[in-house]
């Protein structure tokens, strides 16, 4: 069901309206996920750090994105030129069915993920579907391991992730295409 879910939206959604889509997925690089750390408790820090580090120097080393990172949730402006570089790799429909694909499960990813650089990590085939679910999910797989199972998140997460791997299988099979 995931990968009809998946198909469905973007046959519907996606290929009359790809550059308003492409354009979502530029917009959450501006307040991504990985930009916004915690301060304490250490642990939960090093957890982010794990998770987030590569994605953000991957966007460095290979787009030439130098973004900004901070401490709480309080807004942090990106600079122009990082927000940019990152944007060149957002798939585009240049008229080939793949493309849209490829926007469609990206723009998935990122909705799922709440971060477009690990979408845009995933798309490259920088990290694996489990690294960036992972790394998605650091804060609450943390406060699960400090405070117990909650059961009903869990439930709404098994749906997410497998969301998630149709998204990345599909992401996966147009790589080995290519």
């Amino acid at each position: 069901m995931p990968i009809t879910r998946l198909a469905n939206s973007i046959i519907d959604g996606v290929a009359d309206t790809a550059p308003d889509v492409a354009a979502e997925v530029e917009k959450y690089l501006a307040s991504d996920l990985i930009f916004y750390r915690a301060e304490t408790p250490p642990g939960l820090v090093r957890s982010q750090e794990t998770a987030w580090d590569p994605p953000m120097t991957w966007a460095r080393d290979a787009l030439g994105a130098q973004f900004r990172t901070g401490v709480g949730v309080v807004h942090l402006p990106q600079p122009r030129d990082a927000l940019t570089a990152a944007a060149t790799i957002i798939p585009r429909n240049n008229g080939s069915a793949s493309d849209l694909w490829r926007l469609g499960a990206t723009h998935s990813v990122t909705t799922l993920t709440g971060s477009a650089l690990i979408a845009l990590a995933l798309l490259s085939g920088q990290l694996s579907v489990a690294d960036a679910w992972a790394a998605a999910h650091v804060d609450e797989d943390w406060n699960m391991a400090q405070w117990g199972r909650d059961e009903l998140a869990l439930e709404r997460q098994a749906y997410r992730e497998a969301e998630m791997q149709a998204a990345g299988r599909v992401l996966a099979l147009l790589r080995k295409s290519s």
